[in-house]
């Protein structure tokens, strides 16, 4: 794997990621919209690194597109907003993995580069958080009304702003 495309709307995050890629020999580009990634794959890179959320817009909605134009390119998702539900759905588009933020270079060059599954990987003993629980379900519900925010709040009988506020904030932890 020598070319990576990172495609993520923080600027800053972005620029970091590919200085550390750089300096590993790595030939990166930066795509921080839907448009411009589509524009970056016309040359295909070997490994894409796609942001979830793309100022507001899933990148779930991208990641076919991106596949459909670079086939071999092996596609990590990396998110701030980690959820069972879109890790599901991301393996399921073509992704071969899926990370929540913060991850190390040596965690996102390690998720590139797995063939297979790690049988080894520890499962939590501890159950979810009920808040943690309530996430996952927003995220689900979510998933299942292919993001639509008004659709989601309606199925889940709530207000599109109060389903927003909530979406907002960081997914709490286990």
């Amino acid at each position: 794997m020598h070319t990576l495309l990172i495609i993520d709307d923080d600027d800053t995050f972005a620029a970091v990621l590919a200085r550390s890629l750089s300096r590993r020999g790595f030939n990166v580009q930066h795509a921080a919209n839907p448009a411009a990634a589509l524009a970056a794959v016309a040359t295909p890179p070997d490994g894409i690194v796609l942001d979830l959320n793309l100022a507001g817009d899933s990148g779930l909605r991208l990641l076919p597109q991106l596949l459909q134009r670079a086939p071999a390119a092996r596609l990590l998702v990396l998110t701030g907003y980690a959820s069972i539900a879109t890790a599901v759905e991301a393996v399921k588009l073509g992704a071969v993995n899926y990370l929540a933020k913060p991850a190390t270079v040596d965690d996102i060059l390690a998720a590139l580069g797995q063939v297979a599954a790690n049988p080894a990987l520890a499962i939590g003993s501890q159950p979810m958080s009920l808040k943690r629980v309530s996430w996952e379900h927003l995220q689900r519900v979510l998933t299942e009304h292919g993001g639509n925010v008004s659709a989601t709040a309606r199925a889940l009988g709530m207000h599109r702003r109060s389903l927003q506020r909530m979406l907002a904030k960081r997914p709490v932890k286990e």
